[in-house]
């Protein structure tokens, strides 16, 4: 298939690593000789024609850099038919022959509906913090964000141990408990509360008496923002009536797991999923997610990825009693 100008854009939540991506989709355009177009803002400068050609010297010195050069945005616009409409005037304006959209699920479930109403080939590239895409082992930014989690529990458990605190750490994961787990078991800690998990508070009492009864001088208990057993303040007071002795802090990382230079696993994984996506274009594929699975490139159809859930590795669940004490 012969590909003479594609478009490449960022869309939903940023993630460490997407320049990196973009960075490798823009060489690899140049290497064929594709004209490349930048699209700001995502599905939104899309719609409203925020578009740039990029060129290699365009992409320097943005590989180590976080977040996205392009920026990224979430659009309601794009939700209806008008908005779409709109969207693919302004990519037969710039004659595209394809769409690398790097993104996360949301960004991807527009990408279907697009892609099948305007009969345009599109690749996905999963950048998301949170590694909850089916179809891949890692996102790009899920390594980046899990290692700074750690970095800032580790500072926090000397804190705690400093003033036999007990600390409750929110991170982000709201339907998705990846980072909950690796951080907390990473960090040691007491108890870890992921939405696949089912838990109760005598469980968590549980873990908490178990931890006091064992003399562990540091307690963190990480859990995933949006646990159905309640949120992080509300599991923080009732500990608190129950174990009234207890120093009880709450910590919500909040959006530093989003910030950061990425780490070298993202720099690379990015990079490769860059290149593969453009040569993707180039084999004919559409409708597509580019993932990495035992260390090779594979595809999952947007559809497939969509419907089916991402599950965490029960072997990592099961430990989590052995070590968490």
């Amino acid at each position: 298939m012969g590909v003479e100008k594609l478009g490449v854009m960022t869309s939903g939540g940023d993630s460490p690593g997407m320049n990196a991506a973009i960075r490798a989709v823009v060489h690899t355009a140049a290497q064929y000789e594709i004209q490349c177009f930048g699209i700001r803002l995502g599905y939104k400068g899309l719609i409203e024609g925020d578009v740039l050609e990029l060129e290699t010297k365009d992409v320097r010195n943005i590989l180590h850099r976080g977040g996205t050069f392009l920026k990224t945005a979430r659009s309601d616009k794009f939700r209806t038919f008008e908005g779409r409409k709109k969207a693919y005037e302004n990519i037969q304006k710039y004659k595209m022959e394809g769409l690398i959209i790097i993104g996360g699920d949301g960004s991807f479930t527009g990408a279907k509906v697009f892609g099948s109403e305007y009969d345009i080939p599109i690749i996905g590239i999963p950048g998301t913090i949170d590694n909850d895409i089916y179809g891949t082992d890692f996102t790009v930014g899920y390594d980046t964000a899990l290692n700074t989690v750690v970095n800032v529990i580790d500072k926090i458990v000397d804190t705690a141990t400093s003033h036999n605190r007990l600390f409750f750490i929110e991170v982000m994961g709201r339907d998705s408990g990846f980072i909950a787990l690796n951080s907390g078991i990473a960090t040691g800690a007491l108890d870890i509360l992921i939405p696949e998990k089912d838990y109760t508070l005598d469980k968590l009492f549980s873990s908490v008496e178990r931890g006091s009864n064992q003399g562990k001088s540091s307690r963190i208990i990480v859990v995933a923002e949006g646990k159905k057993l309640g949120r992080v303040y509300a599991l923080a007071k009732a500990t608190q009536i129950k174990f009234p002795y207890y120093d009880i802090r709450v910590s919500i990382l909040g959006h530093v797991q989003r910030g950061g230079n990425p780490s070298c696993y993202d720099r690379v994984l990015a990079s490769r999923f860059g290149v593969e996506a453009v040569e993707a274009l180039l084999h004919g594929k559409r409708e597509v997610l580019i993932g990495i699975r035992s260390g090779k490139i594979i595809f999952t159809t947007f559809e497939e990825a969509i419907q089916k859930q991402k599950e965490i590795n029960k072997d990592i669940i099961k430990i989590l009693d052995v070590i968490s004490v």
